[in-house]
């Protein structure tokens, strides 16, 4: 699109009517435009009843826990090699997909959704309704992730390799360096927040979208507080970790770190790139409404 918010080729006079059509379909989304669909879902999140978060919140905690188990059942079936984390990674991203593509209410989403509708209109009201939706949803992705986790210790459902496997991926969860797993857990967050700032332009290609950034998370692995919780908490069962060493290993610092990733990275810096427009569209519409 130009400055003028006209999709690319829409006026061309060497188009006709239904050129100029497709050249508009194939047009990119302004900033301006992303931000405010995503400010919009941002909006529905906050209006959502206490009662719906909840759920949608426990359900997103349980389907991040098939990223945890796709991940080890694609890892017991392959060879011991340098390349082996490469292709079991795929696995991590399962999780996503289902959480982010099914509407699921997902913290790390929201570090960039609620807080859109916070910085346009930056009142104590809003910033109350932020507060609310994250504590339930973070609270329920967590209780879901437990709950995954607990089901599968139950004894004879998979195999003693997938069962190694997932003590490994498990193991891995929980770091000493509460430094080092702030950074990465900042980097996740930042991508996924930026996955979330690219999906209204991905269209058919949502899916990808979703996959290949959430590739890079598990490739690199990067802290993210509801996918890790399944795996820390699932060593936390098992006895190789304790309920301390999931608070200061994992939770603390990836809660911390995800939230600047998302917040500071993402939606600070992507909403400051069109928040004059936002105020020269409001002072507007002002002045019309003074005529």
């Amino acid at each position: 699109m130009d400055e003028d918010g006209k999709a690319a080729g829409s006026d061309s006079p060497h188009l006709d009517e239904g050129e100029q059509s497709q050249a508009a379909q194939h047009s990119g989304l302004r900033p301006l435009v992303i931000h405010e669909i995503i400010r919009e879902e941002g909006e529905d999140e906050l209006e959502r009843s206490n009662g719906a978060l909840t759920l949608s919140g426990f359900a997103a905690g349980l389907s991040m826990g098939f990223s945890f188990l796709t991940e080890a059942l694609i890892r017991a079936d392959l060879p011991a090699s340098k390349w082996r984390h490469l292709i079991a990674s795929f696995g991590y991203s399962v999780g996503f997909i289902i959480a982010v593509l099914g509407r699921q209410q997902l913290f790390t989403e929201s570090t960039l959704t609620a807080i859109l509708p916070l910085l346009t209109r930056r009142n104590g009201e809003t910033a109350l309704a932020v507060g609310r939706l994250w504590a339930i949803v973070l609270v329920m992705n967590l209780v879901g992730t437990w709950a995954f986790a607990a089901l599968l210790l139950v004894h004879g459902v998979f195999s003693d390799a997938v069962v190694g496997s997932l003590g490994v991926i498990a193991r891995e969860a929980i770091h000493d360096a509460f430094a080092a797993t702030f950074i990465r857990a900042m980097f996740a967050g930042w991508l996924i927040a930026l996955m979330v700032w690219i999906l209204p332009s991905a269209r058919s290609a949502r899916l990808l979208t979703v996959l290949l950034i959430t590739y890079v998370v598990a490739i690199a692995k990067l802290s993210h507080i509801v996918a890790g919780s399944a795996e820390a908490a699932y060593a936390v069962l098992t006895g190789t970790a304790s309920f301390g060493q999931y608070l200061m290993g994992f939770l603390v610092p990836t809660l911390l770190g995800n939230i600047v990733g998302g917040v500071a990275l993402v939606a600070l810096l992507n909403h400051g790139t069109v928040a004059e427009e936002i105020q020269d569209g409001i002072d507007e519409r002002g002045g019309r409404k003074a005529e």
